[in-house]
């Protein structure tokens, strides 16, 4: 390479460095703006204050009730770790302190995507890909939420940056030990935020022992699995043998149901919304209603009902749940038996297409639950102006969707498998779960922005050097 071209490298690489500052930098007032115009609040967020202020006060994880704490594993300790430790430093309550520590987290996730993108695809893709990753609305709204969602998209980013340079390195003959630190802390992370975080684990372990196959290596690829995998899951150990002292139980992260042991749980309710439910309107006016409020058969789509005999029903079992708010052991039987009726009449429909479709709703629709938009966004004659804030919400997520798509299709994303794997194992737990709500999606816009700055960027321009994982050793 001549001096001149040299030069003009070196200068298209800081100019790129520059850009990047710049990114973070408009990312950083995004941010800020959402922490002046707070989002709608979430019950959940005084749940894991809760749990926060009882285990560092008390020394019991648990809930308070009539002055006494019961013990409890329905959430698992990451989040109420991280506000503990936050109040502990900065005062009891302090949401700001959390809320711009979790802006510090957010950011330097964005960072972590542009330099995997940088690393393995190139220069332009990598700047590309930190504008995406900085001015999404969707990840930064939540960055000002007191929720996992933010931490779980951080640790989902870790495990691309590390995971990559894992990958690399194994490509090459090396073992990249630092990196592969890095992968365990981002799965152990991952799995102490939230129960679906294994599948950050599944998807990181399952691409080391792929590339390795395909590299004629299985054997090595299968260790450094297991010694990932190994070191991911030693952080959930005390989890693991505390839930076993206090509960008998074997619980590795969190249940299902959101129950603890022996707590009741409405089955045959939960299996009765799954054969119709698809979107968060219904959410919301359902499943968020048991418990506290009237469930009106009006609310319900004409998909919840095969015919109008099955719709008076429908309508006479709710009004035996409206007298009490509550689906007791008979009233959940008679729902279970509604669901298999259902399901015996419409097998493909309950099983395939009602799935499907709710995962879809929950990848495409309008993220309005964050910015205070009404859910109903398509009421344009009630909310014009929220209704075309929500189309054009809509219109950038379907955009980042295909761009994705587009640079998966034309090979230009690397390490495929891993984006894949994740996205295939996450579209797959969403499919069951009857309470659709969009922000289950957050933990794949990292995928989706590697994806999409790949497909964008075209060709590679100005690769990044190889990383050398001799320095790493």
């Amino acid at each position: 390479m001549s001096t001149e071209q040299a030069d003009q490298r070196r200068s298209r690489v800081l100019r790129g460095n520059a850009l990047w500052w710049i990114a973070l930098a408009a990312g950083l007032l995004l941010r800020l703006w959402f922490l002046q115009h707070p989002m709608p609040s979430d019950d959940d967020t005084d749940v894991y204050a809760g749990l926060a202020r009882n285990l560092f006060h008390h020394g019991i994880y648990g809930f308070e009730t009539d002055g006494v704490i019961d013990p409890t594993l329905i959430r698992l300790p990451g989040y109420p770790l991280f506000l503990g430790l936050i109040f502990a430093v900065f005062r009891a309550g302090n949401f700001t302190a959390v809320l711009l520590a979790q802006i510090g987290f957010d950011l330097l996730g964005c960072w972590l995507i542009a330099s995997f993108v940088r690393e393995q695809a190139s220069e332009r893709a990598g700047t590309v890909a930190i504008f995406l990753a900085a001015l999404c609305p969707f990840t930064a709204a939540y960055s000002a939420i007191a929720l996992t969602e933010c931490l779980s998209v951080f640790a989902v980013s870790l495990a691309l940056w590390s995971a990559g340079r894992v990958l690399q390195a194994q490509a090459s003959g090396h073992a990249d030990r630092r990196a592969l630190l890095f992968a365990s802390l981002a799965m152990a992370m991952a799995m102490l935020l939230r129960p679906d975080g294994a599948l950050v684990a599944a998807a990181v372990t399952a691409a080391i022992v792929w590339y390795a196959w395909r590299e004629r290596q299985p054997l090595a690829g299968l260790k450094t699995a297991l010694l990932c995998g190994l070191l991911a899951v030693l952080p959930l150990a005390p989890w693991v043998v505390r839930n076993w002292r206090t509960f008998h139980v074997v619980q590795p992260l969190a249940p299902r149901r959101v129950n603890d042991p022996g707590e009741y749980v409405t089955y045959g309710f939960y299996r009765w919304m799954g054969t119709w439910s698809v979107d968060i309107v219904s959410t919301g006016n359902v499943f968020w209603q048991v418990g506290t409020d009237d469930i009106d058969v009006n609310d319900l789509p004409s998909r919840a009902f095969d015919s109008p005999v099955q719709r008076a029903q429908t309508a006479a079992l709710l009004a035996k749940y409206n007298t009490r708010h509550t689906v007791t052991p008979e009233l959940d039987a008679e729902f279970a038996a509604l669901a298999e009726e259902r399901v015996r009449a419409h097998p493909l429909l309950c099983r395939v297409w009602v799935p499907a479709l709710r995962v879809a709703d929950m990848v495409l629709r309008p993220r309005t639950e964050t910015l205070g938009l009404d859910a109903d966004w398509w009421r344009f004659a009630e909310h014009r102006a929220e209704s075309v804030e929500a189309v054009g919400l809509g219109l950038l997520n379907a955009v980042l969707v295909i761009a994705a798509l587009v640079g998966v299709a034309r090979r230009r994303v690397p390490w495929v498998a891993l984006m894949l794997v994740y996205a295939v194992l996450r579209c797959a737990l969403l499919s069951t779960m009857e309470n659709s709500e969009p922000r289950y999606t957050l933990e794949l816009l990292p995928i989706l922005m590697v994806c999409a700055a790949c497909g964008v960027a075209g060709a590679r321009v100005w690769p990044a050097k190889p990383i050398s994982a001799a320095g790493w050793n």
